[in-house]
């Protein structure tokens, strides 16, 4: 197991979110999913949000598909919501909240629009570019700087409050050939496994 698959998330839920979020983790991590976000949302009525993602960045239909069933029973059994609700599982989508360390180094290079809890540089809002991530929080190269702003500003991880990419053609073209490359790899791995029964 690499070190990806259990890394916590820097953005966290408060409240219910964060109750439900603690319910369904454990199971997504048994089936090698990651979540990535839980949202509660009274919208036809209630609607509960759940985005998530299999540990190589993929997420289709059956996956969210089984993780729906997978985290239905869980849900009932610990009853978090009082009301009546509809489950909605998704996944991320590619302008994607960013909420992992790894999200930062994956998307490098890829345009972020982010907020921070503590103001940085005269700010807690940002957008720009990501140029360099390291343990500790990353550098981005803002896209519009005002007079006497540094173009580049590092932003430690534990102040990002929210984290989004924005979408771009580069980003789309680098979305799917991820993708693309993770699709191959899994079907590359299926055929080892297969060979080996």
């Amino acid at each position: 197991m690499s070190q990806t698959e259990h890394e916590p998330r820097l953005i966290v839920e408060t409240g219910l979110d964060l109750r439900i979020a603690e319910i369904i983790e454990p199971v997504l991590i048994a089936m090698d999913f990651r979540l990535v976000r839980v949202r509660m949302l009274n919208q036809n009525g209630a609607t509960l949000q759940i985005m998530a993602e299999r540990n190589d960045g993929t997420m289709d239909v059956d996956g969210c598909e089984a993780v729906s069933v997978a985290i239905s029973p869980v849900l009932d059994v610990e009853d978090p919501i009082a009301s009546e609700y509809h489950l909605e599982v998704s996944s991320p989508g590619i302008d994607r909240p960013m909420v992992r360390k790894s999200d930062f180094v994956r998307w490098q290079g890829h345009l972020v629009k982010l907020e921070t809890s503590i103001i940085i540089d005269n700010r807690k809002r940002f957008r720009g570019k990501i140029t360099e991530t390291n343990e500790d929080g990353f550098t981005i190269e803002r896209d519009q700087v005002a007079y006497g702003e540094e173009p580049r500003v590092t932003i430690p991880f534990s102040a990002l409050a929210e984290g989004k990419l924005i979408l771009t053609d580069d980003l789309i073209r680098d979305a799917l050939r991820a993708d693309k490359l993770a699709k191959q790899q899994a079907a590359n791995q299926n055929e080892e496994q297969e060979d080996e029964e």
